[in-house]
């Protein structure tokens, strides 16, 4: 089946509101360069940088209330229009000149990352959605090592739930040497990057307690983690010290920062190990720097993986060791809609974006429940 010349594709045309944001029908269907291959997108996952980005939330050194993009320190790489969307599914119906024609017609799962070098450091990473058109559209042009063949029997809007949220998770983990016995404090375990946390703890034999709020405790103790503390009630430090049992907590991951943070590194145990990749409740937070100093800790910041953490994520997906949390897809021409379910934070997993054609093929229902 040829490929067409324009398709249907969200827009971020500036930082700001949801107005930003422009649904078209007659967008040009990009052309892969000699190293990328063209994928049919059939669903691609919503995820926090998304709004974030759209937004200008990020701040900068100088002034953390500015209006900015993701790559804070470093040149922006983004210009408008540009096509978000990270966790992009589908296959390959064009490569590149430097590419074999065997590749058209897999199934892959994109890496998103744009990794600026050969080695594993991540200092100068970009991601696609944001240094480069991603998957919120019918097409994305990406470089070929980038789309991962994947053997799956989940459904495309499954696959789309994992990339962006669980490679955080892993480097994360990864960064913090989470080792199979270990006591792991999870927050924001009902989101993303929170449950997938979880998940992938447990998968090294770690013992994940689940930090959320009252309304998704239900559904956040169906990962089995050690125990589930809603933050909801009453003091959150005895409730987890309840908890462990008298164990130490020996690793703290946290997307949540904001109040919360005094707590939860008051929790750790001497020579424990912190790490963060968000702060979705504020990020200014107290540090009592005597806490630092006399416990012996360490403090890492996380972004993204690295290639490894993505070749790791594609092993457990396709031996079964991961469940997916697909909360809800939506149409593209309801991306508004969609977003806006996404900020109101009701649901727990997440949300999915198909073309139309594609949603409408699946037999999706409206949205989420």
């Amino acid at each position: 089946m040829p490929v067409p010349e324009t398709m249907q594709a969200v827009l971020l045309t500036g930082h700001g509101g949801l107005e930003k944001l422009a649904v078209v029908d007659d967008h040009p269907v990009p052309v892969p360069a000699s190293t990328e291959v063209l994928i049919e997108v059939a669903a691609c996952g919503m995820n926090n940088t998304d709004v974030w980005v759209r937004e200008g939330a990020y701040g900068t050194d100088e002034d953390p209330d500015a209006t900015a993009s993701w790559r804070r320190g470093h040149e922006s790489t983004l210009e408008f229009p540009r096509v978000q969307g990270t966790d992009t599914v589908g296959r390959i119906v064009a490569v590149g000149a430097d590419v074999g024609r065997r590749r058209i017609g897999e199934r892959v799962l994109v890496d998103f990352s744009i990794y600026n070098a050969e080695t594993d450091s991540l200092a100068d990473i970009d991601y696609i959605g944001h240094g480069r058109d991603g998957g919120y559209a019918e097409y994305a042009a990406v470089p070929a090592e980038n789309a991962h063949p994947i053997q799956s029997g989940m459904t495309d809007a499954e696959l789309a739930t994992f990339c962006c949220a669980y490679m955080t998770a892993e480097q994360m983990i990864d960064r913090a040497r989470v080792a199979e016995g270990e006591l792991v404090l999870v927050t924001g375990a009902s989101g993303g990057v929170g449950s997938a946390l979880v998940q992938l703890c447990k998968a090294r034999g770690a013992h994940p307690i689940a930090v959320t709020s009252q309304p998704k405790a239900e559904a956040v103790s169906t990962l089995d983690p050690e125990a589930v503390i809603t933050r909801d009630d009453g003091s959150l430090f005895r409730a987890v010290r309840s908890a462990a049992g008298g164990r130490p907590i020996d690793v703290v991951l946290d997307v949540v920062a904001g109040p919360l943070f005094r707590d939860v590194i008051n929790l750790l145990k001497a020579e424990g190990r912190y790490a963060t990749s968000g702060a979705i409740a504020g990020p200014a937070v107290q540090l009592d720097l005597r806490t630092l100093y006399l416990k012996h800790l360490e403090m890492h910041g996380s972004s993204q993986g690295t290639r490894a953490c993505f070749r790791k994520l594609v092993d457990l997906i396709e031996t079964g060791k991961l469940r997916p949390l697909l909360a809800g897809t939506y149409p593209l021409s309801r991306f508004h809609e969609a977003q806006k379910a996404f900020m109101r934070k009701a649901h727990f997993g997440n949300l999915v974006m198909q073309p139309d054609a594609k949603w409408q093929a699946a037999g999706q229902r409206d949205g989420i429940p």
